[in-house]
């Protein structure tokens, strides 16, 4: 029974990092630094990674059957968070007061960004506006940020494609043959 637990956490584990990996890869696509306006800092890096993060708990809220794994796929992102905070050397004793910081700022991402998406027919603008002040400066123009805005859509068009069980194997696309 113990070797059955073990292998099922190593393969739970792996799917885990498989769909962090994923969501890590959309988040350094060049085109969000050049054409979308991220700069390209360890902010920016960071405001990426969390519309990456948006854009996968947007698509696993649908199914009942994924809060568990997205539950551990931000498990993983906030691990991650830290284990960057303590590379790019912020002392061992304020790195939980950033990390509260930098939860604060993802979930009112979400917040913002879930609103703005919920908007039907202007989620387009309302998303740029919603990425003004965030992921991009509140000087950024309006075609920049309804070039990033457009990127989130397709993206969010892309994963709801996904069917849920690629999704509980580890696999953010819709067809691996591609």
């Amino acid at each position: 029974m113990l070797f059955k637990w073990r292998a099922q956490k190593r393969r739970n584990e792996a799917i885990v990092d498989a769909l962090y990996a994923a969501v890590t890869d959309w988040a350094r696509q060049p085109k969000l630094y050049e054409d979308g306006g991220v700069p390209d800092t360890v902010m920016g890096r960071f405001e990426a990674l969390a519309i990456a993060m948006y854009l996968f708990l947007r698509r696993c809220r649908d199914d009942a059957r994924l809060a568990p794994l997205a539950q551990d796929v931000v498990d993983r992102f906030v691990t991650d968070m830290d284990h960057s905070l303590r590379e790019i050397g912020i002392g061992y004793q304020a790195v939980p007061k950033r990390m509260r910081k930098l939860a604060g700022q993802f979930y009112e991402r979400v917040s913002a960004y879930d609103a703005a998406m919920e908007v039907g027919e202007g989620a387009r603008t309302a998303l740029g506006d919603a990425l003004a002040g965030r992921a991009l400066g509140d000087d950024t123009p309006e075609n920049v940020r309804l070039r990033l805005a457009d990127h989130m859509l397709v993206e969010a068009g892309r994963l709801s494609s996904v069917p849920s069980d690629h999704i509980l194997s580890g696999r953010l696309k819709e067809d691996v043959a591609r």
